[in-house]
């Protein structure tokens, strides 16, 4: 039973045939959310505590996605959007409110949607309200019919209409507010003769009128906000559509955008002032970056920090954490359980995972830094592994701080480098460096004079066959 003011049914069974994909509709991400998630946020934005979503094909891979901030209700027959509704009766049981029944593959729907439906139908007193827009192309819309006074008669499904009605350019939304009493009472005397052999919604609002209830049909000025996907190619334009507004939003609010085209910005994501995004940039996810940055070009970044005035090129961050005024790239990977501390330099073709970088420490070139703790102002020279794992287990490496790392240096944890300690080039380190200490892990250096010249000179007999 719903506590809030207004009820919410999200209908998200059908299996969406027209999208070619085993993943369940509603799942199909739309600037890095589920489109049914979209719905949901604007629906909970709206008053709606807990929206019911009705499940079906994909039904538990729908709830593993969406996760406790929703009820679930299943459609194990996909039999139509009225069955559908239907199947939120029990949830619903006792509450006597207004409830929304939104479908969940129209992610532009935003809370102001939901707000203005809520108003007009309570406002007119009706029993039920639908959301509808005007069209240039209608075609695969239910068609809204009207009386001679403008009053709403019916909805026609695009597989059932005649030629007059095929003509008609108001459709429907598929977006309602129903008297719930009204809609639960109803719903179980559909018939389903028509060419789909399914239970529409929309026939409860036909029986409302004949029985001489008040259905008003609103009609939204914008159609964009309404439009629904039925297929990949529809998919990719709201998807577009929904880009460009995120991005709109942040360079309204001081955010610079060099290139509109490739650039995706997720909605979660937070971007501070003077920041500058360059081409062909992906943020993801939970993500805020800081202030004064430049992010890209060639970057995705997903569920990570940035502080201010950091600069991360060319690179790929996941569930990273990163200081104010570092420097990331070109080609660098942070991978999850990065912490990198303030004035850090990560240069090109390193990786760093599970690793704290204190502040003022660098990686410059071409390393690999995993579960090992690094200290302020160390230098891990070109080429350095830290050797984590035995084949059974990883194991940590610790570097205090003012250490120097030389070129091509191997540590094999477990291994700590003591603060101010000195690795010279090449060496592989096994076992720990004290403090101040200098660390040579390589065999000493023999010359052979003439040595080569004698090779030179075999090789060259061996050749012709002397």
């Amino acid at each position: 039973m719903q506590s809030s003011s207004v009820a919410g049914i999200i209908l998200a069974a059908g299996k969406g045939t027209r999208m070619k994909s085993d993943l369940p509709k509603g799942l199909h991400r739309v600037c890095g959310l589920p489109m049914v998630e979209h719905v949901g946020r604007a629906i909970r934005a709206s008053g709606v505590s807990r929206p019911i979503v009705v499940i079906g094909h994909g039904g538990e891979a729908m709830k593993a996605e969406l996760g406790d901030g929703y009820d679930y209700v299943w459609q194990r027959e996909q039999l139509g959007t009225g069955h559908a509704a239907l199947m939120a009766s029990e949830a619903l049981a006792g509450y006597e409110g207004p409830v929304i029944v939104a479908s969940g593959d129209t992610p532009m729907l935003q809370a102001d949607t939901f707000d203005e439906l809520i108003k007009a139908h309570q406002t007119a007193g009706a029993v039920a309200t639908l959301a509808t827009s005007l069209v240039d192309n209608p075609h695969g819309y239910g068609r809204i019919v009207r009386g001679d006074e403008g009053e709403f008669l019916k909805i026609v499904e695009q597989k059932d209409t005649n030629d007059e009605q095929n003509a008609l350019r108001e459709v429907n939304a598929a977006l309602y507010i129903f008297d719930s009493k009204t809609l639960f009472r109803i719903l179980p005397t559909l018939k389903n003769s028509n060419a789909q052999g399914e239970y529409y919604l929309t026939d409860v609002l036909e029986t409302v009128v004949a029985e001489g209830g008040k259905v008003v049909a609103k009609i939204f000025d914008n159609p964009d906000i309404l439009a629904g996907v039925n297929d990949r190619w529809q998919l990719a334009q709201l998807d577009r559509e929904m880009r460009l507004r995120v991005i709109k939003q942040h360079a309204i609010n001081g955010v610079t955008f060099l290139d509109l085209d490739s650039v995706s910005i997720g909605v979660d994501v937070t971007i501070g002032l003077d920041t500058v995004i360059e081409p062909q940039t992906i943020l993801v996810g939970n993500t805020s970056i800081g202030a004064g940055c430049r992010i890209g070009p060639f970057t995705r970044i997903e569920d990570s920090r940035i502080g201010d005035k950091s600069s991360i090129v060319a690179s790929y961050l996941d569930t990273a954490v990163v200081g104010s005024s570092v420097w990331v790239g070109p080609w660098a990977h942070l991978r999850p359980k990065s912490n990198i501390g303030d004035g850090t330099k990560i240069g090109n073709f390193v990786e760093i995972k599970n690793a704290t970088l204190a502040p003022g420490a660098k990686v410059n070139h071409l390393s690999y830094v995993g579960d090992a703790t690094v200290g302020a102002r160390s230098n891990i020279g070109a080429g350095t592994i830290t050797c984590n794992y035995d084949g059974f287990s990883k194991s940590q490496t610790i570097i205090g701080a003012d250490a120097f790392v030389g070129s091509n240096s191997t540590l094999v944890a477990p291994v700590s480098i003591g603060n101010g300690a000195f690795v010279a080039a090449g060496s592989v380190i096994t076992n720990e460096v004290p403090a101040d200490a200098m660390a040579f892990g390589r065999a000493r250096q023999e010359n052979k004079e003439g040595r080569a010249a004698q090779w030179r000179k075999l090789k060259s007999e061996l050749k012709q066959g002397k």
